[in-house]
C-alpha cells in the first residue's frame, strides 16, 4: 500500500514534489474510496487518484521517476555491472542542477509494517541511501549512507534492529548499485519484503500501454471466464474469446512491406510462438460470428490488453500507475475502470490506482473525493509543480470540479496565445 512519493532534480522535476494516497479531512465517499490499515500505527489511504495537466507539464515524468527508482532497486545489483550508467536523468534547464544526484523517497506499508525507503543518485553512482521501519509505531533507523566528496568514500550507519551479515553487504555494495538489493541478493531476509514491495506490488504502465500476452494467456486457463466477465460488464458484446498459438510464418507479413524490414522481422521472429486471439460476437439472428483481434477497434483491444493485469491488480492488491488511461477509451470506460477500484465487491484488497489523465467528464465529486484529484504544471522556470485540489478548499458536494477546472480555476491548463495562430503558416 502506497502512502506517499517524492521526487527531486528528475527530468522537469527540480524541487522535492511529494504525492500522497493519505485521506484528508471529509466524509464523503468514505465507504468506497477510502480504506483503513490495519497495522500498528492506523492509516486511512485512498483507493485511486487522478492526475490532471496539460501536455508537457510534466504528468508522465512523475510516472517515469517512480519507474526509474523501481528499475534501479530491482537491477542494480543483479543486472548490472560496475560502471554501468543508472537510468537517472536530471532537471537540465539549470547549470547549478545538472551535476546534483536526483533524489527519489517513497513511504509505503508491507506486511503490516510502514518502511520509509529512499536514495538520491546520479548516472554513476548512488549519492545517499537511507531505511526507517516502523514495526512498532515508532521509527528505526535500518541502515543509511552517505558518500563523501572529501574522503571518496561512503559513510556508513548501521541501526541495531538491522540483522544479518551487515559488513559483508556492505562490502559487496558498489559505487553505482543499492545496499539494499545487494543484501537482497545475498539473503537477507528482513530486507527481502522491501525489496519485493517494489518488485511484485509495485505495478507500471508505460505509455505504450500493456500487450495483449497476459490476457491471453489468462484465457488460456481457468481465469478465461474472468476476463470475458470483465468484457461484458465494459458492455463490449464479446461473447468469447479464442486463443491459438502458433508458429511464425512469413505468410502472417502484410503485403507491400519494405524487403529489408520483411528479412530483419523473418529472422527475428523465426520458429517463435504467436498468438492469433479470436473474437467471438452474436449476430442478429443469435448466431456466432468470430473476428480477428485487429479487426476490432483500438479501444477494445485496449480494453482486452487491460482485462488481464486490471483483474490481476484487483485480486492481489497491487499499486497500479498507468500514464494516459483515457486514450482510445470512451469516457464510460474510463469511468468504469478506475469504479472497479471504488467498489467493495472487486477491490476485496484494496489495491490502489493513480492514473494520468486528460478526461475531464469523471472530474465530480460523485466518483472522487476532493483529495483524490491533482494537478501537475510548469512555473516559469519550466520545472513541474504537483499539487493536490485540496489546496483550493473546494465547497463539498457544491462546486462543478469540472467547469472550474476548465475555466482555469486551479491551474494546470494549456495557455495557448490566440495572437501566434498569425505566424502559422498554411502555405
Amino acid at each position: 500500500m502506497l502512502i506517499e512519493f517524492s521526487v527531486a532534480n528528475y527530468r522537469s522535476f527540480e524541487e522535492r514534489q511529494t504525492f500522497s494516497l493519505v485521506k484528508a479531512p471529509g466524509d464523503e465517499l468514505e465507504e468506497t474510496n477510502v480504506f483503513k490499515v490495519k497495522s500498528v500505527s492506523q492509516f486511512e489511504l485512498l483507493r485511486s487518484a487522478a492526475i490532471y495537466g496539460p501536455n508537457a507539464g510534466g504528468k508522465s515524468n512523475y510516472l517515469r521517476a517512480l519507474q526509474a527508482m523501481k528499475s534501479i532497486v530491482v537491477n542494480s545489483a543483479a543486472s548490472q555491472q560496475r560502471g554501468d550508467k543508472l537510468p537517472v536523468v536530471p532537471f537540465r534547464l539549470r547549470e547549478s542542477a545538472t551535476s546534483k544526484p536526483s533524489e527519489f523517497e517513497v513511504v509505503f506499508i508491507a506486511d503490516k509494517v510502514r518502511y520509509q525507503y529512499g536514495f538520491s543518485a546520479t548516472s554513476s553512482r548512488i549519492h545517499e541511501e537511507w531505511l526507517i521501519a516502523f514495526p512498532k509505531g515508532k521509527p528505526q533507523r535500518w541502515f543509511g549512507r552517505v558518500w563523501d566528496e572529501a574522503s571518496e568514500e561512503y559513510q556508513w550507519e548501521f541501526g541495531s534492529n538491522l540483522l544479518g551479515e551487515k559488513k559483508t553487504w556492505q562490502k559487496t555494495t558498489r559505487e553505482n548499485a543499492l545496499f539494499l538489493s545487494t543484501a537482497v541478493q545475498l539473503n537477507s531476509e528482513q530486507l527481502q519484503v522491501v525489496f519485493d514491495w517494489f518488485k511484485n506490488t509495485l505495478y507500471l504502465v508505460n505509455l505504450s500501454g500493456w500487450g495483449r500476452e497476459f490476457s491471453a494467456s489468462m484465457c488460456e486457463s481457468e481465469k478465461k471466464s474472468k476476463v470475458l466477465e470483465f468484457l461484458k460488464a465494459a458492455d463490449l458484446n464479446i461473447e468469447h474469446v479464442l486463443v491459438k498459438k502458433e508458429t511464425f510464418d512469413a505468410g502472417f507479413l502484410p503485403d507491400g512491406m519494405p524487403e529489408s524490414v520483411r528479412e530483419m522481422l523473418i529472422k527475428e521472429l523465426e520458429n517463435k510462438q504467436m498468438l492469433n486471439i479470436k473474437t467471438i460476437h452474436k449476430s442478429s439472428e443469435g448466431k456466432l460470428v468470430s473476428f480477428e483481434f485487429e479487426e476490432e477497434s483500438d479501444g477494445t483491444q485496449k480494453l482486452f490488453s487491460f482485462a488481464g493485469p486490471w483483474i490481476d491488480t484487483l485480486k492481489r492488491g497491487n499499486v497500479l500507475f498507468i500514464d494516459e488511461l483515457h486514450d482510445n477509451l470512451h469516457p464510460n470506460l474510463v469511468k468504469f475502470l478506475v469504479q472497479l477500484f471504488h467498489s467493495n465487491e472487486t477491490n476485496k484488497n484494496n489495491a490502489q490506482l493513480v492514473f494520468t489523465t486528460h478526461e475531464t467528464s469523471i472530474l465530480n465529486q460523485k466518483i472522487f473525493r476532493r483529495d483524490q484529484i491533482w494537478f501537475c504544471e510548469k512555473n516559469p522556470d519550466q520545472a513541474t509543480q504537483l499539487y493536490p485540489l485540496t489546496d483550493f478548499s473546494p465547497r463539498k458536494g457544491r462546486e462543478n470540479l469540472e467547469l472550474a477546472y476548465l475555466s482555469g480555476r486551479y491551474g494546470a491548463l494549456p495557455f495557448i496565445k490566440s495572437s501566434d495562430f498569425r505566424n502559422i503558416s498554411l502555405h
